[in-house]
């Protein structure tokens, strides 16, 4: 079994039933699932650019990569319904824990100017993140990509609200600004004299 998902059912149910005060331990918001999207606009012109980027997206996630498709013609951006636009992978199960203990123990730290990320989640306890580049994963190999493409990583939870996804992300080790009021004094004096 994965770490994180032992470290889930040992440590972080028990945890949250006390912090939430539920009188079910199935009422514990649980990691449904991880999705991880490549958009490639330059697949119009270059369709050797979305195999490249389906090739990284399988380095990166561990599984095939679906491709996906625009729903509708746009003159402004020159497309056509049913061009491919980007590259998609949905990860549950085992597949979902180990890419979460890779994200945050190996790929996160590597980003250059690393201080944390912003605790903002959608309303209903998911939480994304953006990545300038991918090769903050180690699987990628430097020499052996085209371009440098960003992605977009969410992690789906079967939280009620904010709060509660919060806290579960914060359990699991997804390491989040620390916002103090130090640093909102400081934010405010800055603010006040540029």
């Amino acid at each position: 079994m994965a770490r994180l998902r032992d470290k889930y059912f040992e440590e972080i149910v028990p945890e949250m039933v006390k912090e939430f005060s539920y009188k079910n331990r199935m009422q514990v918001p649980r990691l449904e699932k991880i999705t991880v999207n490549m958009g490639v606009g330059e697949a119009k012109q270059d369709p050797k650019a979305m195999e490249a980027a389906v090739r990284d997206l399988a380095q990166i996630a561990g599984q095939k990569p679906v491709i996906t498709r625009a729903k509708r013609s746009i003159a402004g951006f020159k497309l056509r319904a049913g061009m491919p636009i980007g590259c998609k992978v949905t990860l549950r199960g085992e597949h979902m824990y180990e890419f979460l203990d890779r994200l945050m123990s190996v790929a996160l730290p590597r980003v250059r100017d690393f201080k944390g990320l912003k605790p903002s989640l959608d309303g209903r306890g998911n939480f994304t993140i953006g990545l300038e580049e991918q090769l903050v994963f180690p699987e990628i190999d430097y020499d052996k990509i085209d371009k440098i493409r960003g992605m977009n990583i969410t992690l789906a939870t079967t939280a009620k609200n904010n709060e509660q996804g919060l806290a579960l992300l914060k359990h699991f080790g997804m390491p989040f600004k620390q916002v103090g009021s130090g640093q909102k004094s400081e934010d405010r004096s800055q603010k006040k004299n540029p």
